[in-house]
């Protein structure tokens, strides 16, 4: 089962945002308030992106194999778009983004993500 009504996507929603507020605890000490505000801003590029894909896929009728194959799929459009937009925005709009700490915390986010298929419910 895909979507927010799984476990397996709670948890690693929670972890998205654990692991968010670490690495932006870390930038914070090496990069300052920039840094800080960088690695949140990744970490919740790679969250919203998640949470689009868990509302779009629970939403979605799910009554053979084909339909839930395009329930993915559509989810995973959202989740690519999703992402595509809001890093647009975050590196078009904040000049002072430090890009290691928000690229950083964006790829261990979004690898956090992919672990849910190795959560059990």
């Amino acid at each position: 089962m895909i979507g927010l009504r799984s476990q397996a996507i709670r948890t690693v929603l929670r972890w998205q945002l654990m692991a968010t507020a670490a690495l932006a605890v870390i930038a914070a000490l090496a990069a300052g308030q920039h840094g800080a505000l960088s690695a949140a801003l990744g970490g919740l590029v790679s969250f919203a992106a998640g949470l689009g894909f868990a509302t779009v896929a629970s939403a979605s009728r799910k009554d053979s194999a084909g339909l839930a194959m395009l329930a993915a799929l559509r989810a995973e459009a959202v989740k690519i778009v999703l992402v595509v937009a809001l890093l647009w925005i975050v590196l078009t709009v904040y000049q002072n983004v430090v890009i290691v700490a928000f690229i950083g915390t964006f790829i261990v986010t979004t690898i956090v993500f992919a672990l849910a298929l190795f959560v059990r419910e």
